[in-house]
């Protein structure tokens, strides 16, 4: 059953993300993927945190060749509508259906701070051209020479403020045609129910995200990172764990556990530590 039939049923979802190599030798990104071949799909980030890497669209091709169905995120910030379209059906061509609409983190949030983005579209607009290109048409009017199909998703913060303004960017998304979501990482579930409340009257699949904390350092990196909220208790466990990897597993699973009880699903961000996603998974299910 593909991702797609999956979001019209009742599984509790789960996915992961994996980031490209900052270079050509796929090796260690391969590896990584085989811990994640139960998963219902597996994203591939799309120069994240603005740092160069090897393409999606690449990265994505290899996970399905190795039997994995992969999500192919694609940012706005780097390519005007010309390229957008081009990569979209570039990417049908090879066979990615799932992909995963954002603006892209700022290039003052990674090594190439001073570089001019594009954002010719914005995710909505993104979203759109999407759905557009599937009727056989492309922003421009023209006919296309075969139409793609694909199964569209976008991102939501439940934690931002006021998280009114980001129910409302999540129904325009979904106007636009959005069939899923993937959220900002959270660490307090009944938080993220408070905002899943208010928008699940939309019937649309979302996978609240959770990340792994693998150190004291890596807690701190994500307290930097707008939007990323943690709880004091959490932060106490955590730099009182004599072993805080393992803390952060329990953490991530608790988490994962809480979450099965009423959402759709889970987006699981190990961030270079896909290896423990499995058992963070059967630590969810006891």
């Amino acid at each position: 059953m593909k991702f797609k039939e999956k979001l019209k049923s009742d599984k509790f979802l789960i996915t992961a993300e994996l980031f490209p190599p900052k270079g050509t030798d796929v090796s260690s990104f391969l590896n990584r993927a085989a811990s994640l071949k139960s998963l219902d799909a597996v994203n591939v980030t799309d120069n994240q945190r603005a740092s160069m890497r090897a393409g999606s669209l690449a990265m994505s091709r290899l996970l399905l060749e190795t039997g994995i169905e992969p999500i192919m995120q694609l940012a706005a910030r780097d390519k005007n509508r010309i390229a957008l379209q081009s990569e979209l059906l570039s990417a049908n061509i090879l066979g990615i259906e799932n992909v995963l609409i954002i603006s892209g983190d700022h290039p003052n949030a990674g090594e190439y701070a001073g570089t001019k983005t594009v954002y010719d579209l914005d995710t909505v607009q993104l979203i759109k051209t999407a759905r557009l290109l599937e009727t056989g048409v492309d922003l421009a009017g023209k006919k296309l020479q075969g139409a793609p199909k694909f199964c569209v998703g976008a991102v939501v913060n439940p934690s931002a403020h006021p998280d009114d303004l980001q129910a409302l960017m999540f129904e325009k998304k979904v106007s636009a045609g959005a069939e899923f979501f993937q959220t900002q990482t959270i660490f307090d579930a009944a938080g993220f129910k408070v905002f899943f409340d208010k928008i699940k009257r939309l019937e649309v699949k979302v996978l609240p995200g959770v990340t792994l904390i693998k150190s004291v350092k890596f807690m701190q990196f994500l307290q930097k990172l707008p939007g990323v909220n943690i709880p004091q208790k959490i932060q106490d466990r955590i730099n009182s764990a004599a072993d805080p990897l393992s803390e952060g597993i329990k953490i991530c699973s608790e988490t994962i556990k809480e979450l099965r009880s009423f959402a759709d699903g889970v987006h699981i961000m190990a961030i270079g530590m896909e290896e423990y996603i499995p058992e963070i998974i059967r630590q969810s299910e006891k």
